[in-house]
């Protein structure tokens, strides 16, 4: 079992049971200043199902989008991949839901992004730089960048 699989099987068994942003706030902002002011965001992708998988993660702002630094093999990556729609509100570290819901778009913009890069460090400070110099080494990452895509509901 490699590395990604033993922490998405821990990430698993620690997210919190309501990370699934209940229907009735999805979508009520076609923006994400929702996101201000908070160090971690729940983003929900969609299998080819339909079915939504809501990840909590590390997050920046800038310019109006979000951006997310994430192993270049996880599975948000592929059903970003294949499907860019993505639903995005602030959260807990375990996922619960702590604001209303953007609808957006996601892209995977590659291991080399310096303003998806400036907008994590400005999000989080020390704590961040030493998580990269120890486990963030060990995966091959990709930036990810949201944008809302401009619609409510």
């Amino acid at each position: 079992m490699g590395l990604l699989d033993r922490r998405t099987r821990v990430y698993e068994r620690l997210r919190d049971r309501r990370a699934a942003p209940p229907p009735d706030r999805q979508g009520e902002r076609s923006d994400l200043s929702a996101l201000e002011g908070h160090k971690y965001a729940l983003v929900t992708t969609f299998r080819a199902s339909g079915e939504p998988v809501p990840t909590p993660v590390w997050f920046g702002l800038s310019g109006g989008r979000a951006y997310v630094r994430t192993g270049a093999e996880t599975a948000k990556v592929k059903r970003i991949r294949r499907d860019a729609r993505v639903q995005v509100c602030p959260c807990t570290a375990r996922g619960r839901p702590l604001g209303p819901s953007s609808e957006g778009r996601g892209r995977v913009l590659g291991p080399e992004s310096e303003q998806a890069e400036q907008a994590l460090r400005g999000n989080y400070g020390l704590g961040r730089r030493l998580y990269e110099l120890t486990v963030g080494r060990r995966v091959d990452a990709v930036y990810l960048e949201i944008a809302p895509s401009g619609g409510t509901g």
